[in-house]
């Protein structure tokens, strides 16, 4: 089933066609560039400021659409219909029918896990063992394909995430940007899941049984060490997948990569360390990328609105000279 949600999630994303660019003197243009990632952007992403106004553009396309004639409603109910269909927006009815579709797929999945055994069973009986057995569920597939369920579960975070940033940055349910979501996905899917399966197998080797941080002052040790190893290097292999989905420049793409390394190091100093004080000290090996991916959805939405950001960024300094 969680391959299954993937798979719906993607479609979404590809369903129909985004706009993704700015207009800059009178066309489109389509960037990718990830921004210095400022002390008021990153706080107002973890929602510290207030969300963005429409654009002058979104409000005048309010302003211009037609209202149904509600005299219409019992006079000439088909017509009624008519007229309400044709002021919809079809990319909202699309987004907004796939992501109930999905929310009620997983609901059903989750409410279901005992359906073959919760007949006669209380509402307190399911409220204790629905969870209970939701989680040895997962368990028992982490354990079975580890890479795969962690994949899948960064995959989803990942797109959680950008959705997110994407309604912070005052988008509303038809201007998601899909293809934009879509990369998000598969960072997650084939970057972040299988990386950190890696890293926390790789680096629990070595703190065990090369360092030997085995006290309580170890964790603080295994928290820097994970800063100014693994922080930075999955930031920028963020931003190079997204850049090579994108089908940047090279340059480009290892220039931005340059310039947010920094930026982005001092944004996760916000959030990482004490997060992983729990993720080194108390989370089990198996069970850390869970954690962290939960940690996850509010850095990667401070990722992908840098990321998206930068476009923007660009835009108005071309649009300067």
């Amino acid at each position: 089933m969680k391959l299954l949600y993937s798979i719906c999630l993607t479609l979404f994303c590809m369903n129909a066609p985004a706009v993704v660019g700015f207009v800059n003197s009178g066309h489109v243009e389509h960037h990718f560039s990830a921004p210095q990632c400022s002390t008021a952007r990153c706080s107002k992403t973890m929602g510290f400021l207030p969300l963005q106004q429409p654009s002058t553009s979104n409000r005048l396309k309010m302003a211009n659409t037609p209202i149904p004639d509600e005299s219409l409603r019992e006079e000439d109910p088909i017509k009624f219909i008519s007229q309400e269909i044709n002021v919809m927006d079809m990319n909202a009815i699309i987004n907004t029918a796939v992501i109930v579709m999905i929310a009620v797929a997983v609901l059903n999945q989750v409410a279901t896990v005992d359906a073959d055994m919760m007949r006669g069973w209380s509402v307190e009986e399911m409220a204790l063992r629905i969870p209970i057995d939701n989680w040895n569920s997962y368990s028992a597939v982490l354990n079975d394909s580890p890479v795969q369920t962690k994949a899948i579960t960064s995959a989803t975070v990942y797109t959680i995430g950008d959705f997110i940033a994407q309604r912070t940055e005052g988008k509303s349910i038809g201007e998601l940007d899909r293809p934009r979501i879509l990369r998000s996905l598969l960072a997650g899917l084939i970057g972040h899941g299988p990386l950190s399966h890696v890293w926390y197998g790789v680096s629990e080797e070595i703190f065990e049984n090369v360092l030997h941080l085995r006290d309580w002052w170890g964790t603080i040790v295994k928290v820097v060490i994970d800063q100014t190893t693994w922080g930075p290097f999955w930031n920028n292999t963020y931003i190079l997948l997204l850049g090579v989905m994108k089908l940047d420049d090279p340059k480009k793409i290892f220039s931005e990569m340059k310039r947010t390394t920094i930026p982005l190091i001092v944004s996760g100093l916000k959030l990482w360390p004490l997060a992983h004080c729990v993720t080194y000290g108390l989370v089990p090996l198996e069970n850390r990328l869970l954690w962290v991916d939960i940690v996850e959805i509010i850095w990667v939405t401070i990722l992908a609105t840098a990321a998206a950001s930068g476009s923007e960024e660009e835009g108005e300094t071309k649009s300067l000279h």
